[in-house]
């Protein structure tokens, strides 16, 4: 089958829509099929462009709902999108983040084939956020007559395109590469510590962690919080660190993905407090596949994830004292953590890409019958 995964942003800009992207274009290609991506024209593009990728248009940078830049397209000639669907001739085009303008639009209305969309994201329930929902909603209403089928990484995801359509929405869980994160026994060092991975900005919650890991200190004072990630909060934070009196606090900045993964084993407990603008959680796979047990915030898009022995992991941050005693708890009963960790490792086995590609490639062939 000829398959063309559309991505709205720049595919070499890190994010969880081109490591999904990337990520199923190589599961398909294993599996016979011929998996090519299409993605915006960036504003540097690489010497290396590899030769399953096509850039069409121009890219430049818009400011999300998420507080971040995303590189997404601006321009697009339509006779590109002609020329690059008489020579391609797809069976299949999934389109990722469809409402995001401008490329997957431009092809929609010229393609000829069968499309799926997958919906990734959840907005946060900001001011900016219902301001931007209010001004793309007419342009996403006018893409949805192009649609065969709607997917969405979870149900928090696809609240918003099932508020304008009344087709059926599949969900199809976000999948990870276990092979990055898996390796043989965990052996945790002695040294216990929480860690934190993420942007540093008001929807994650570091705020909940410091304050509940002043609690912790209390009567366990050596263990250490690993804080991960940059952002607009990261000063506020660090005089929080110091206002509660709270030790062994440790800011890392961005680091590569080998040092994340390191960070996710060493890990005694991984704590993501968000309570909202959370769609799914990817994260949340990445420390339990590293065999690491999870203390997350009370959202939507954690409880898809965290089933089953999971929810055990699931606390309301506000409630200091109760994210507090599940931190304790996770970092204290090492029978429970050893219970939690086979547990997990077992559960994320599902997320793995190829049973994510399963579940697409059941849906492609579906629409193409």
């Amino acid at each position: 089958m000829k398959i063309g995964l559309v991505c709205p942003y720049n595919l070499f800009k890190g994010g969880g829509v081109q490591e999904c992207v990337i990520a199923m274009q190589l599961e398909l290609v294993k599996r016979g099929h011929d998996a090519l991506i299409i993605a915006p024209q960036p504003k540097e593009t690489p010497d290396d462009v590899p030769e399953f990728v096509r850039l069409l248009g121009r890219a430049r940078d818009v400011k999300s709902p998420f507080h971040t830049t995303a590189q997404i397209s601006v321009t697009v000639e339509p006779k590109e999108v002609e020329r690059l669907l008489e020579h391609e001739k797809f069976d299949v085009l999934h389109f990722h983040e469809p409402w995001v303008p401008l490329l997957s639009r431009q092809i929609l209305i010229r393609s000829n084939t069968k499309n799926v969309a997958t919906f990734h994201a959840k907005l946060p329930d900001t001011m900016m956020s219902r301001t931007i929902e209010r001004v793309i909603t007419p342009y996403t209403k006018s893409i949805l007559k192009y649609l065969d089928s709607y997917t969405a990484v979870s149900t928090a995801a696809s609240e918003y395109v099932s508020e304008l359509t009344d087709d059926p929405i599949t969900i199809v869980p976000n999948g990870i590469d276990l092979r990055k994160y898996t390796s043989g026994d965990i052996i945790k060092p002695d040294q216990k510590s929480v860690l934190f991975v993420g942007r540093l900005e008001k929807r994650k919650g570091v705020t909940y962690l410091l304050r509940a890991m002043a609690e912790v200190q209390k009567r366990l004072p050596q263990v250490y919080v690993d804080i991960v990630g940059d952002g607009p909060d990261r000063a506020k934070l660090e005089a929080m660190v110091h206002d509660l009196g709270l030790k062994h606090v440790r800011f890392h900045g961005k680091v590569d993905d080998a040092e994340k993964i390191r960070m996710l084993h060493a890990a005694t407990v991984f704590s993501s407090p968000a309570r909202y603008g959370e769609s799914f959680g990817i994260v949340l796979l990445e420390a339990m596949a590293a065999g690491t047990p999870i203390v997350a915030g009370d959202n939507p898009g954690y409880r898809a994830v965290m089933q089953e022995t999971g929810l055990l992991s699931i606390v309301d941050p506000q409630d200091t004292m109760a994210f507090a005693a599940r931190l304790e708890l996770l970092l204290t009963d090492e029978t429970l953590a050893r219970h939690w960790i086979d547990w997990a490792r077992e559960y994320v086995k599902q997320f793995a890409y190829p049973r994510v590609v399963d579940r697409y490639e059941a849906i492609y062939e579906q629409v193409t019958r």
